[in-house]
């Protein structure tokens, strides 16, 4: 969970509303199968009660018909990571994933609205696209079961959806008169299956796997997404240009945070994320980066997760422990509480972060035989996921995490050795994108914690 300090005891966010309205397509009340409902739905009520009602959507611990999800608490306060499953997202043979990690005073909450509503405006992007193409027959169409690549025109417009859809759920953040996003705020990683395409949308740290086999019928890991942190060299131009700064604390130089001109705030350890608005003049941007992929029959599964995973697992070992679960339906739960066991082994003075996976299956289904063993972990687990989210109705007031300071500092010893295996993973790093774009966080390797106090500066501002 990438995380930001204010030094600031107040706050402040617009309360202005944009005045949005999301249409019943949105909502997907076609699905239902009962006539459509007419009342307004910009009253965010009424969209959650039609949210709790359409099928094949998921976003507590359980599993659906090609998907597993689980998500657990660490040990900072409240749990501050989301996750869904959409099936049958706009029509059968389109699959909706989103991970999403908050961070901040109400991290939580904001992690929640980005789950419920992003994908609301995304569809709606989607289907005034779908409406325009079929009123135009100049754009080329392709049929996605011939694992045929779509047209740059399709391409374009699936990638002109996710930016849109992101830059209105940040507008819609900034607007909420009754969420605080000044100092807080949420990654997201995000795709859309159809077909054998893939299109993919994020912001932040939470990354995106693909488990595929090689030549050698070996299962090999394919890193999808690029962790979006401060001191990847373009991102961090970015906020610099902006007057933002970048640097590390030096109780943990391998974390890279992002500081107001000439305030010791908020020490935000990404470079792009969902609210912060105390840092978006700043260099800190909502736009997602996008990627497209056409699926091949080698490819088994994806894996998205928040940070909490990756800290302390690696790419290969997280498609190691997915695909050896003795059910696909316990492959999510089994890969948090391995990232769980690694926590307490390499980092027992840490406090762990927050865990949330979604496991999807790209041959479409899920092992038959393990429902009735099933049965029992979705009943529990959701009793606990919810006893975990008391405040799943997002009013904020059970419980607040609480900015506080971990004080595991590492040894002299531990860091030699920490950047020992620096320079090691930078050595044998991969690439997926550009070069400009590659991961620079550190497989394996956990920062200290996101939440910290600042040191004082000596160094005065400068004269008005």
């Amino acid at each position: 969970m990438g995380g930001c300090v204010s030094s600031s005891s107040s706050s402040t966010c617009s309360s202005r509303s944009n005045g949005e309205r999301i249409s019943h397509e949105c909502l997907g009340i076609n699905m239902f199968g009962r006539k459509r409902i007419r009342r307004s739905l910009s009253d965010p009520a009424t969209i959650l009660q039609h949210l709790s009602s359409i099928p094949n959507r998921i976003f507590t611990n359980g599993k659906s018909r090609t998907s597993c999800i689980f998500t657990q608490q660490g040990r900072k306060g409240v749990n501050q990571d989301a996750m869904i499953v959409w099936e049958d997202f706009m029509s059968e043979d389109v699959t909706f994933c989103g991970v999403f990690d908050g961070h901040g005073p109400h991290g939580h909450l904001v992690a929640r609205k980005v789950r419920d509503a992003l994908p609301l405006k995304l569809k709606s992007l989607l289907q005034s696209f779908e409406s325009n193409r079929s009123e135009n027959p100049q754009v080329e169409t392709v049929d996605p079961d011939k694992d045929q690549v779509t047209s740059d025109k399709v391409v374009t417009q699936w990638k002109d959806a996710f930016l849109q859809s992101y830059k209105a759920m940040d507008k819609e953040l900034r607007s909420q008169p009754n969420l605080d996003c000044f100092c807080s705020g949420s990654t997201a990683v995000t795709l859309i299956k159809q077909g054998s395409n893939l299109y993919m949308g994020y912001i932040g740290d939470s990354r995106a796997i693909l488990a595929s086999k090689d030549e050698n019928d070996s299962m090999v890991a394919v890193q999808l997404t690029v962790d979006l942190k401060p001191d990847l060299p373009r991102e961090a131009e970015r906020i610099k240009q902006c007057k933002g700064r970048v640097f590390a604390l030096q109780d943990e130089p391998e974390v890279h945070r992002v500081w107001l001109p000439y305030d010791n705030a908020p020490g935000l350890a990404m470079a792009r994320a969902f609210g912060d608005f105390c840092v978006k003049e700043y260099g800190v941007i909502s736009m997602p980066e996008f990627s497209h992929r056409v699926l091949t029959e080698r490819d088994q599964f994806i894996v998205l997760a928040s940070d909490g995973v990756w800290d302390v697992l690696s790419n290969e070992e997280v498609v190691d422990i997915v695909s050896s679960a003795p059910t696909r339906s316990s492959a999510a739960r089994i890969l948090v509480d391995s990232a769980a066991r690694e926590w307490k082994t390499k980092y027992p003075t840490s406090k762990m972060d927050d865990c949330a996976v979604v496991c999807l299956f790209l041959d479409g289904h899920m092992d038959m035989e393990s429902d009735n063993e099933e049965q029992s972990f979705s009943s529990a687990t959701l009793q606990r996921n919810h006893s975990d989210n008391a405040a799943e109705s997002d009013d904020g007031h059970s419980s607040e995490p609480c900015l506080q300071r971990n004080f595991t500092v590492r040894s002299g010893e531990e860091n030699d050795a920490y950047k020992q295996v620096v320079a090691e993973a930078e050595a044998n790093q991969e690439t997926v994108v550009t070069e400009d774009q590659k991961w620079s966080g550190l497989e394996g390797v956990t920062r200290v914690n996101s939440l910290v106090q600042l040191p004082r500066f000596s160094e005065e501002r400068p004269g008005p």
